[in-house]
């Protein structure tokens, strides 16, 4: 699927991940692993247990069971069991949410700014005080997200705010404060929900650009035909456990998954 080279040893590994809701299972025992340079899809129906494996991955949600493991690149191996949600991203972990959640007043620059928050110095008598460490460090902030910015093609509207971007655009720009917090992992929940054919085509570049620059990314998506463009593996979920996993040319052509997930029409994708 890319050029890019993909290692053997996985930046993120998950065992046995379990969470319970009183008697109700949403996540049954899940495995997975994603390498570096590795762009991994979760597919599945509705209901699946996808996002509960987000919230779980992210800190939202406290798992019954299970380990969940990052080793950032040239760093030491992190548990994230039981860390909060910004400290899992300080470990290296963004994420995209599955409805859209910008700071609708604020504008697409302020959107990014934000999102380097995790990795600032400054404390509050620096910030109070405006001393000169406090200045250069937000000089560089604002020059990362104008960067960012460029690169997601989204420059020409910094000043605009959040509220009156298109869909497409306000997509972007929860992908361009992800990328701000300076991940190893990138989280995309159902980023080409509601797009039309010609803003899912400008993702699909996005996302490939975006993993040409080293980054990992696990994907949830119900577009087929965008998961089998951009995936190196795709695992199949089903009320909460793993059912199949593999290229895209083996889910393509795996008649359990075919019939209970992607419909016939996968042969064209």
């Amino acid at each position: 699927m890319t050029d890019v080279t993909i290692t053997d040893t996985p930046i993120l590994e998950i065992n046995g991940l379990t969470m319970d809701f009183g008697g109700i299972r949403a996540l049954d025992h899940l495995d997975l692993r994603i390498r570096k340079g590795e762009i991994v899809a979760l597919i599945g129906p509705n209901g699946a247990g996808k996002t509960t494996f987000f919230n779980c991955l992210t800190g939202i949600y406290k798992p019954t069971a299970g380990e969940l493991l990052l080793t950032p690149p040239g760093q030491n191996t992190r548990r994230l069991n039981g860390l909060k949600p910004n400290l899992v991203t300080q470990q290296g972990l963004a994420r995209t949410f599955q409805n859209i959640r910008l700071f609708p007043s604020m504008t697409v620059l302020e959107n990014v700014m934000i999102g380097r928050h995790c990795r600032t110095r400054a404390k509050v008598l620096g910030a109070i005080f405006r001393n000169k460490k406090t200045v250069q460090e937000e000089k560089e902030i604002v020059a990362l997200a104008y960067s960012i910015l460029e690169k997601i093609g989204l420059a020409d509207m910094v000043n605009e705010f959040a509220k009156n971007l298109p869909y497409g655009a306000q997509r972007r720009l929860e992908i361009a404060r992800a990328l701000a917090t300076e991940p190893s992992i990138l989280l995309l929940d159902e980023p080409a929900a509601g797009m039309n054919p010609q803003e899912t085509a400008e993702l699909d570049r996005l996302i490939k650009e975006i993993r040409d620059d080293g980054l990992s990314i696990l994907l949830i998506e119900h577009d087929m035909k965008l998961v089998m463009s951009l995936s190196d593996y795709i695992f199949v979920v089903d009320y909460g456990k793993k059912i199949a996993e593999g290229s895209p040319e083996e889910i393509r052509n795996n008649p359990a998954v075919i019939k209970a997930y992607l419909g016939e029409d996968v042969e064209d994708a």
